[in-house]
């Protein structure tokens, strides 16, 4: 419902929405205190305190709406969902090493959510999962030394050739990094 946000321009203007109360607010000050009324405001203070107050329980009430919708996206709250939902979760085991992925399956069923789990043999490695319209799906930091590995569960929608990019600076051929994931239809 909200993949738009997670696109550059989605985020540009979900910016600007959340900015233009801050710049309605701040015309209205400067042109009300500069034009219409220069002098000293004449609100009693206790009407002050109400505006305060119904202001600050509509900012509260909106920054918690919007973080509880937005707990569904936490890799940790769809890692628990996907462990006590029943489904059977596909594993994927993976090792970053400059600069190249060992993958334990490059084919994933559509449909049923997917754990990867990943390390790194030498160097800090990225492990960043495209579309094939080349949204980015989900991304992982894969650091060498770590006892347990760095997991992620995605849940892929569609079928298709998904392209798997390192994002993290590796060496010399970073740039050439990259791996492919196929998503089949389930049956």
């Amino acid at each position: 419902m909200l993949d738009f946000l997670f696109t550059g321009w989605g985020a540009f203007w979900m910016t600007l929405f959340m900015l233009a109360p801050f710049a309605l607010m701040f015309y209205w000050i400067i042109r009300r205190k500069s034009v219409v009324d220069p002098g000293p405001s004449a609100t009693p203070r206790n009407k002050l305190s109400q505006l305060e107050g119904v202001w600050m329980t509509v900012v509260f009430v909106v920054f918690v709406g919007v973080n509880l919708a937005s707990l569904r996206f936490m890799p940790t709250i769809a890692a628990a969902h996907a462990a006590t939902s029943g489904e059977p979760v596909q594993e994927i085991e993976l090792t970053a090493q400059s600069w190249s992925y060992d993958i334990s399956n490059r084919e994933i069923v559509a449909g049923s959510p997917v754990r990867f789990s990943g390390k790194s043999s030498d160097t800090q490695h990225g492990f960043a999962v495209y579309h094939p319209d080349g949204r980015l799906l989900f991304t992982m930091i894969l650091m060498p030394g770590l006892t347990n590995p760095t997991q992620v569960v995605h849940t892929f929608k569609e079928p298709g050739k998904y392209k798997v990019r390192c994002l993290e600076y590796c060496g010399i051929v970073h740039h050439a990094m990259q791996d492919e994931l196929t998503v089949v239809a389930s049956n």
